[in-house]
């Protein structure tokens, strides 16, 4: 079944929720929230030389209010994890070469608990931008979920390194330590 866009908008209004408990960065587009200003900020660029978020790039993946990629950043949000995902898959499909496209998948994948396949969607995003600190951080928060706090902390010191100053990725080795004194793992929303 198809929601009408006044429903998604509605359901996006109503619930403007972020990740619950996660911390992210935006690095690879705004589908957590964004630090500075509401548009996406990739690595990536296009076979004609410009950046995804150049203001002028058409046929884009979250270019569109209404496309796969921005409904599923909107329903994540919201914290309707399975029609996100929904939406993420079919945003996949379409350009299976966006890595914000995959993160989005993988993080939904993580709120369902469907770890085996929030792997294949990582490793898909690390695949077209490499190791950078926000696949990282994702992946390391990705552990955290599922009680793996050695892979967590690897994962989480790998993205440090990388971007030391990274105010999500502290909040998440924060949150690793908190979760390994409590002896319970994160729990969701």
């Amino acid at each position: 079944m198809r929601m009408c866009r006044s429903r998604v908008l509605a359901a996006t209004l109503a619930g403007s929720l972020l990740l619950g408990g996660c911390e992210t960065s935006t690095k690879l587009g705004d589908l957590f929230g964004s630090k500075g200003g509401d548009e996406p900020q990739t690595t990536a660029s296009l076979s004609d030389g410009t950046t995804p978020d150049a203001p002028n790039a058409s046929g884009l993946l979250g270019s569109d209010p209404y496309d796969d990629l921005s409904t599923g950043k909107k329903l994540y949000r919201a914290a309707n994890y399975g029609l996100a995902e929904r939406h993420f898959r079919r945003a996949v499909e379409a350009r299976p070469k966006d890595a914000e496209a995959w993160v989005g998948l993988a993080a939904s994948y993580d709120q369902l608990r469907r770890f085996e396949l929030a792997d294949r969607a990582y490793n898909q995003a690390i695949g077209i931008v490499g190791k950078t600190p926000e696949v990282l951080n994702n992946q390391g928060y990705s552990y955290i979920l599922r009680g793996d706090y050695s892979r967590a902390r690897t994962t989480l010191l790998q993205a440090k390194a990388k971007d030391p100053e990274n105010p999500f990725i502290q909040n998440n080795l924060e949150l690793l330590d908190k979760s390994r004194r409590d002896r319970k793992g994160v729990q969701q929303k």
